[in-house]
């Protein structure tokens, strides 16, 4: 059976997919999760609590450890000799900083010993800032005075300077300690440290990991050198390559074949960053597919027809590992909102469900901005929702109003704020524990006016990695894997039930109910 193996460095564990392609199966998955697995590191929910500022650090020793227990349990489900094709992706914006002694030591692994006796020695910072690190306002402030307004770095880099950008962080580490800067000879990302582990030589970094940096030319698919003067001095030759997502960054290195039993010369493509992964394991990696994902916070994200940045600088552009940009957006007031909303009447999810299917589109005018706490898309600090209609609806008398205005509330924001990717929908895919709410589907179905699908998909940064390297190196056709892999859930298409003109003026009424709101 030739196989495809997909790897997931995500913040808490480190799991591994097996796929087989020609019978469109999934044939072994693993995980190791690091608080439970590994509790020596003081990590119980993966990163280090307590940072002085808002530091979030890992060690990436526990990182190797945890790679090496992943593939022990992945070989008791299935022959790792069978595996043809590799890839994987990391938690995006974590940093792993090495001294010089790095790339001979990465060639020379020895199986009889473990990653990290050998690797510790070759880091110049021990441990690794990760995307939850809030510690570098300052520097994102820096940055942005220094290229001429934070604008102007969203414009070269996608994104405005968000302090979990790993631009904003090496800044930081260059202020802190100068001496452990000078003594870096590379800085990785976590998906490009874990890719170099497996092939034993320094991997470079895809497109789709390296865009979420504040780095990054993501026109020319370059290191923006106004953007590296601004961070730290004598930075370009601290980083990797840059490569589109479809190169083969090596083979396995020996120390894997001998001491796990993959095959020598099986092709490693080069990793990505977890969203940019999830959006190949989602199916939805060419224009016209959207990914809307409910959880703490609900995300979009979709592949993009040409490459264009956020003029109100609150989304992001990433490379699309199979070619072109992705843009993501991610709105704090999520499951919180409809939780908060549910509560306040002591519903159930079903009650939930069956308000939405028992108040009209548009809600009589009944209008929510369901900002529970401060949001990021637009950037609005509220403690309550701001509510416009009826005396009972202001009042908070009438519960299924209230709910239905949230929901809407939600989606025409969600809409609103990602018209600037130009992206049309044909189909949006509808993932996260909401997704099986039918009334919330058909919310976003109306106000898209584009089919929603509810996927089955489970692991999808994983998948996604998996299908990446079926097709980069064995030459699997990538519509026949979303086809296989990507499927929606037993009856879970919705259709749009009205045309556009119904949320005509409820969208305009909502933009202005927010516009009194940012004045």
């Amino acid at each position: 059976m030739p196989l495809s193996l997909g790897l997931d460095a995500s913040t808490q564990s480190f799991s591994a997919l097996v796929i087989d392609t020609d019978r469109g199966e999934t044939v072994a998955e693993a995980s190791v999760n690091f608080g439970k697995v590994l509790p020596q590191y003081g990590a119980p929910q993966g990163f280090m609590a307590g940072g002085a500022e808002g530091e979030v650090h890992a060690d990436p020793c526990m990182w190797v450890d945890a790679f090496e227990l992943l593939m022990e349990a992945l070989g008791e489900a299935c022959d790792l000799a069978d595996i043809r094709a590799i890839s994987g992706a990391g938690q995006q914006h974590g940093s792993v900083y090495l001294n010089d002694s790095w790339f001979d030591v990465i060639g020379t692994l020895r199986p009889c010993e473990s990653l990290s006796e050998q690797l510790a020695p070759c880091l110049s910072r021990p441990t690794s800032p990760i995307w939850m690190d809030t510690s570098t306002g300052e520097e994102c402030r820096e940055i942005a005075q220094a290229l001429g307004g934070a604008q102007r770095v969203c414009d070269k880099s996608g994104s405005v300077p968000i302090e979990r950008f790993t631009g904003p962080q090496i800044r930081r580490f260059y202020k802190q300690d100068p001496e452990a800067y000078a003594a870096t000879a590379r800085i990785h990302l976590v998906s490009s440290f874990l890719c170099s582990v497996l092939c034993g030589a320094d991997a470079p970094i895809d497109r789709g990991d390296g865009a979420g940096m504040n780095l990054l030319d993501i026109h020319r698919w370059e290191w923006d050198e106004h953007l590296l003067r601004a961070t730290a001095p004598d930075l370009h030759p601290k980083l990797p390559s840059v490569v589109p997502g479809a190169t083969v960054a090596g083979t396995v290195s020996n120390y894997f074949v001998k001491r796990f039993g993959f095959t020598a010369g099986t092709p490693v493509t080069v990793f990505s960053g977890d969203n940019p992964s999830s959006l190949v394991g989602m199916g939805a990696s060419r224009p016209g597919k959207v990914v809307i994902s409910l959880g703490t916070s609900d995300t979009f994200f979709a592949a993009m027809p040409e490459i264009v940045s956020d003029p109100q600088g609150c989304g992001h552009v990433f490379g699309n590992p199979m070619g072109g940009s992705m843009s993501l957006q991610c709105f704090i007031n999520g499951s919180l909102a409809r939780e908060a909303v549910r509560d306040r009447f002591g519903y159930d999810w079903d009650q939930f469900t069956q308000a939405l299917e028992a108040t009209p589109p548009g809600n009589n005018g009944q209008l929510m901005v369901p900002f529970f706490r401060p949001e990021i898309s637009p950037r609005l600090t509220l403690d309550a929702p701001l509510l416009a209609g009826s005396e009972d609806f202001l009042n908070w008398k009438n519960a299924d109003a209230a709910i239905r205005a949230c929901v809407e509330g939600q989606f025409m924001n969600m809409k609103l704020r990602s018209d600037w990717m130009q992206v049309r929908p044909e189909v949006i895919y509808l993932t996260g524990g909401a997704s099986r709410d039918t009334g919330l589907a058909q919310v976003v179905a109306d106000i898209f006016q584009a089919q929603v699908e509810r996927l089955a998909v489970s692991s999808s940064v994983a998948m996604g990695a998996a299908m990446r390297a079926s097709v980069n190196s064995r030459g699997a056709d990538l519509g026949m894997l979303e086809k296989t892999f990507c499927r929606p859930v037993e009856s879970g298409t919705v259709n749009p039930a009205v045309d556009a003109d119904a949320y005509a003026e409820p969208l305009r009424e909502f933009t202005a109910l927010l516009d009194s709101v940012a004045s």
